[in-house]
């Protein structure tokens, strides 16, 4: 392994140095007729910055035009507004059927459970102001008549609070649902900021162990 780590560095050495050769003979000089234009790199016409495109032109005038910028406030807005809104505005497509499934299936239960909760109730205030009226008897829920006929005050009274908690919890998990749908939103709009190109490396190289000086082998992370 030692002989290995004295290779590496032998090589590491000869290519500085042969670098080094090159650089010098290079002119120093601000005189570009000594220097072949066939040799120069071709610049790109187009450089690209954070929020930032400068495209040159054929006559030297610039062009600077401004990039239209992500921003995770603006899904944050969208998705307050209207569910989903936010997932289209990150390209998040196919997250939009699962953020109306999670806010409308406890929706549809609160019109369900509302539903019954007032059924319930007004076959309770039949019983308990013992109505005989058929006219009102008859807009008693067909479901619930049974219960009015035997006047079962306490089951009716269990079944309106049953529909009235449960319409209470659906209003609850369709806020917590709505707000997931704002985090959720939030955070892809900060994450598409994120490089995630090639330029995310990590590379081996020799070194030098701190207070023994001992050679050793460093991990190094490279982000651009």
């Amino acid at each position: 392994m030692m002989k290995i780590l004295i290779n590496f560095l032998l090589l590491l050495v000869i290519h500085q140095f042969a670098f080094s050769q090159i650089k010098d003979t290079l002119p120093l000089h601000n005189d570009t007729n000594s220097i072949k234009t066939e040799n120069l790199p071709v610049l790109a016409d187009t450089i690209h910055y954070n929020d930032t495109v400068i495209k040159h032109t054929t006559d030297g005038n610039d062009t600077v035009v401004k990039k239209k910028v992500h921003s995770p406030k603006q899904a944050t807005i969208r998705s307050a507004i209207l569910p989903g809104l936010g997932q289209i505005y990150n390209r998040k497509y196919w997250k939009v059927p699962i953020v109306y499934g999670a806010i409308g299936i406890p929706g549809y239960l609160f019109f369900y459970n509302k539903k019954y909760y007032n059924a319930s109730r007004y076959a309770l205030s039949m019983v308990a102001n013992e109505v005989t009226d058929p006219v009102q008897l008859a807009k008693v829920d067909p479901q619930l008549k049974a219960l009015v006929a035997l006047k079962a005050k306490g089951s009716l009274l269990n079944y309106r609070n049953q529909f009235r908690r449960d319409m209470d919890y659906s209003v609850l998990i369709t806020l917590l649902m709505w707000g997931l749908n704002i985090v959720d939103a939030t955070v892809d709009g900060h994450l598409r900021g994120f490089d995630v190109s090639d330029e995310l490396s990590l590379q081996i190289k020799p070194a030098l162990l701190p207070g023994t000086m001992a050679p050793g082998v460093s991990f190094v992370v490279n982000f651009k």
